[in-house]
C-alpha cells in the first residue's frame, strides 16, 4: 500500500479545468482512531457528497503512506501520499513543517483540512473544518492535556482563509475564543449517512443478537466526563420510576474516562452502521446527557431512524434537535429521564417529527455549500 501511494505522489497532480478550483482534501483522519468517530463520519459523508456533485475530478485526496489506504468510494479523484515520522504527541509540530512542502509539491488551488492537520504556512488558500473547540470551551483543568496536545493547531487555525464550522454554536466559540474572525466562518451542518433510516425487523434483530426487549433507552458514544455518565444513570433511574423494567443500552467504546461499571446496563460496544441503525430504530428513546457538542451527530442519526431524542439544552443540540425532541435543563438527569419516559409513551408522534426534521440535513447540501467556499477563495 505504501508503494502505491509513493507512486501517486510522483505521478499525480490535481486536474485543472472548467473554471472550478482544484482541491487537496486531507483524508488522513480516516486512517487513524478518528476514522471510527465523528470526524470519520464527516470525511466519508462530505467525500460522498462531493463525488455526487461531480466535483471528484477536481480533488486529490491526501493519505499517509505509513497506513493502509482506507475504504474509499469510487470516483474520479486522485490520491497523493505523504510520510511522517511522528504519529504521536509531536505529530502536529512535524505536520506544521512537512505539510507546507506537501501542498507546494501537489499545487492545488485550495487545501482543505478536515481536522487539525495544519501547515505552518500554507502556500495555497486554506479551508479548515472546525468540529468543536472542546479543550478550550469546556472542561477547565481536566482538559489541560488536550489543550497542550492541540496548542500548535489552535494557533495555526488563525491563519485559515476560511473556516467551516459544523454548527452555529461552534462558530460562536471560534469567534469568542478569537481563533477565527466571524467573516471567515461559514456554518455548514453535518448530516446522517443514508444507512440511518427506519429499518423493518430491527426489534427482532436486536432481541436476537443482544437479548434486549421492549422500548429501551439508548445511549451512543464514549462515557467520558463530557457525556456525564452520572446524569445518564440518574435519567435511567427516573425513567424506571414510571416505566419499570425499561433497559439501558450503551453503544460505543466506553473510553478511558468511563466509570468502572454501569450497573445493569447492556453494553454492546462498537457496532457497524447497519447494526447501529437497528439499535436506533428499535429504541424507545435516545438519551443524550452530553454537556457540550460541536454538532451532536447521534441525535441526528437517531431522528433519521425514527428514534425520539431527549437531551440537555446546550451548545449545538437545540440547532440539531430543535422542537422535535425534548430538551431539558443542562445537567438535570432526573428531568432527562422523565422526558425520555414521556416520549416513549408517545413514540409515534415524536418519531414522525424527528423524521421530518432529519430531512433538512443532507451531505449533498453540505457538499454544494463546501464547493461554494472553495470557489469564493479563488475568486477573492
Amino acid at each position: 500500500m505504501a508503494g502505491k501511494l509513493c507512486f501517486l505522489v510522483l505521478m499525480n497532480s490535481p486536474r485543472k479545468g472548467a473554471g472550478r478550483p482544484t482541491v487537496l482534501l486531507d483524508m488522513r483522519p480516516l486512517q487513524g482512531p478518528s476514522g471510527g468517530r465523528g470526524v470519520g463520519a464527516y470525511a466519508r459523508g462530505l467525500l460522498g457528497g462531493l463525488i455526487r456533485a461531480g466535483f471528484d475530478s477536481h480533488m486529490t485526496l491526501l493519505l499517509d503512506v505509513a497506513f493502509d489506504e482506507p475504504d474509499l468510494p469510487p470516483g474520479g479523484y486522485r490520491l497523493a501520499g505523504c510520510r511522517r515520522r511522528s504519529h504521536g504527541q509531536l505529530a502536529a509540530y512535524e505536520d506544521a513543517v512537512a505539510l507546507t512542502a506537501d501542498i507546494q509539491r501537489i499545487a492545488p488551488d485550495v487545501y482543505h483540512a478536515i481536522d487539525f492537520h495544519l501547515p505552518g504556512r500554507s502556500p495555497r488558500p486554506m479551508v479548515v473544518t472546525l468540529h468543536d473547540l472542546i479543550p478550550w470551551a469546556w472542561g477547565g483543568p481536566r482538559m489541560r492535556g488536550e489543550r497542550l496536545r492541540y496548542m500548535a493547531a489552535f494557533r495555526l487555525l488563525r491563519r485559515a482563509d476560511a473556516v467551516i464550522a459544523v454548527s452555529k454554536a461552534t462558530a460562536e466559540d471560534a469567534a469568542r475564543l478569537r481563533v477565527a474572525a466571524r467573516q471567515r466562518v461559514r456554518v455548514i451542518s453535518e448530516a446522517a449517512d443514508p444507512v440511518f433510516a427506519p429499518r423493518e425487523g430491527a426489534a427482532e434483530r436486536v432481541r436476537g443478537r443482544w437479548g434486549v426487549e421492549g422500548p429501551y433507552l439508548l445511549f451512543v458514544g464514549a462515557l467520558d466526563a463530557r457525556k456525564d455518565p452520572a446524569a445518564l444513570l440518574d435519567a435511567w433511574n427516573a425513567a424506571r420510576s414510571s416505566l419499570p423494567g425499561v433497559q439501558l443500552v450503551l453503544v460505543g467504546d466506553p473510553g478511558r474516562q468511563a466509570p468502572p461499571n454501569m450497573p445493569g446496563a447492556v453494553q454492546v460496544g462498537r457496532v457497524d452502521d447497519g447494526s447501529l441503525a437497528d439499535l436506533y430504530s428499535a429504541a424507545g428513546c435516545l438519551v443524550f446527557p452530553s454537556r457540550y457538542e460541536g454538532f451532536g451527530l447521534p441525535c441526528l442519526e437517531a431522528m433519521a431512524c425514527g428514534c425520539p431524542v431527549a437531551a440537555f439544552r446546550n451548545t449545538s443540540l437545540p440547532e440539531v434537535v430543535d422542537e422535535v425532541g425534548m430538551l431539558v435543563e443542562d445537567g438535570d438527569g432526573n428531568a432527562l429521564g422523565a422526558a425520555a419516559a414521556a416520549m416513549i409513551g408517545q413514540r409515534e408522534r415524536w418519531s414522525r417529527a424527528g423524521l421530518r426534521r432529519a430531512r433538512n440535513f443532507s451531505w449533498d447540501k453540505a457538499a454544494r455549500e463546501t464547493i461554494a467556499v472553495y470557489e469564493s477563495l479563488i475568486k477573492a
